[in-house]
């Protein structure tokens, strides 16, 4: 999974065009602010892919099942989308110019539903206007229910350098309750095309599952670990707003204690088998670290293209975050006119701290302080007063230069990340 694709206000009509060229005016990004950046972050593109075939009851990321416009007729509309986002980044290179990309992540919905042939023009026409890094890691999220033999190897070959399958669990009854639309022979098949096919992959786990007991999700484990991926990601379920599951709670959710249970599990199984935790919901053998996610969780720049896409951009005096529009015909018809951006805000002075902390606080060597200044344009001063309530509660450690939360931290990161709001900061 990349990072949460977060639901925007709703909207029926296009941006009105003095908002759609503000938003990509990088002389209005220049002007005079509060912040001194000495230097800009390190840059990824993030491309949002909104299709899938069927719409996952817990799913609160911006998909759309398209299986039920077929019956219309509709062709599947993949070069229009490829079409308008790439008209999206032609509006939005001003903002960028010059800088050079780090990594790209294509998520969804479900990529793996457009062709290799559409991938491959994609990133061509993407690496035609940007600078790539000659080692430039390049993300495609693939589900079991879309694959075919040798289609992920197409991918390879159309310049994706990592795939991250979409397995969620190798159990075919909670892969039914999860509303996933392959089943466990399904997903060690399209493990196994990955791993032939790219030097690098990551398999995307759930738990804490309706009924799942701590010898299934054991099962699931080592099935996982027995097909060796270089990266496992395992997210424990929630019951997030504006979901089926939140409107229709499942049965028979373990109980709070099983799941902590389950994720020492985890730790310990993924630990045994050469895979160090590195992030929150994050492990990986050495050298194969997202660098993409890295990037998001040490505050970095992204450009967020495709429908409901967020993106994070510095500037010398500011931090802009920008949404494009969420309906994915909404998207296609303002990016094609220009006007991709549906809002576009600075980050306020007083948010930085809770902002830049919401994500650094997910990463097990945390941060250095030398990095909180140089990302967020504030002195350390800014956020001592949580630092030392926090270490006084034993939810974070820290020397000279850095901080890091404690294992006890991890286990309460939502309680540790709070510390950091504006009301709680000293701000």
């Amino acid at each position: 999974m990349s990072i949460p694709i977060v639901p925007q206000a709703p909207g029926t009509s296009p941006s009105d065009e003095a908002g759609a060229v503000r938003a990509n005016d990088v002389l209005h990004h220049m002007r005079p602010g509060p912040l001194q950046l000495q230097a800009l972050p390190p840059l990824s593109v993030y491309v949002h892919l909104p299709w899938c075939l069927r719409k996952c009851p817990y799913c609160d990321f911006n998909s759309h099942e398209w299986k039920s416009r077929q019956g219309e007729g509709e062709a599947f509309p993949e070069q229009r989308y490829i079409d308008a986002v790439l008209a999206d980044l032609d509006a939005a290179l001003p903002l960028v110019w010059g800088r050079t990309v780090h990594s790209v992540f294509i998520g969804g919905g479900t990529p793996s539903l457009f062709s290799p042939e559409g991938i491959d023009r994609l990133l061509g026409e993407m690496r035609a206007r940007l600078k790539f890094t000659p080692d430039c890691e390049i993300t495609l999220e693939a589900n079991p229910g879309t694959f075919e033999r040798e289609r992920f190897r197409a991918f390879r070959g159309a310049g994706a350098t990592r795939l991250s399958v979409g397995v969620q669990s190798f159990n075919d009854a909670h892969l039914k309750a999860l509303g996933r639309v392959h089943d466990r022979s399904q997903a060690i098949a399209a493990v196994e095309e990955a791993r032939d096919a790219f030097d690098t992959f990551n398999i995307d786990l759930m738990y804490a599952l309706p009924g799942q007991s701590a010898e299934q999700l054991q099962a699931d484990l080592e099935q996982a670990l027995a097909l060796q991926p270089p990266h496992l990601s395992v997210y424990h379920l929630t019951l997030e707003p504006n979901t089926y599951f939140a409107k229709h709670p499942p049965k028979n959710l373990p109980p709070e204690d099983d799941a902590y249970a389950m994720l020492d599990a985890i730790t310990a199984a993924t630990g045994a088998a050469g895979l160090a935790r590195y992030e929150v919901s994050a492990y990986a053998r050495e050298g194969h670290r997202c660098w993409h996610n890295l990037n998001y969780w040490q505050f970095g720049d992204y450009l967020g293209l495709g429908a409901g896409a967020h993106g994070k951009l510095s500037f010398a005096h500011r931090i802009v975050r920008q949404v494009r529009f969420r309906d994915p015909r909404l998207y296609m018809d303002n990016a094609l006119a220009g006007r991709a951006v549906a809002q576009s805000d600075d980050v306020a002075l007083a948010d930085l701290p809770f902002e830049y902390m919401l994500n650094a606080l997910r990463l097990k060597d945390g941060f250095s302080f030398a990095q909180f200044g140089e990302r967020t344009g504030l002195a350390i001063t800014a956020i001592q007063r949580a630092l030392e309530e926090a270490e006084h509660k034993g939810l974070l450690a820290r020397d000279l230069w850095h901080a890091w939360p404690t294992e006890k931290g991890f286990d309460f990161l939502s309680d540790l990340q709070e510390m950091f709001l504006p009301d709680t900061a000293g701000q």
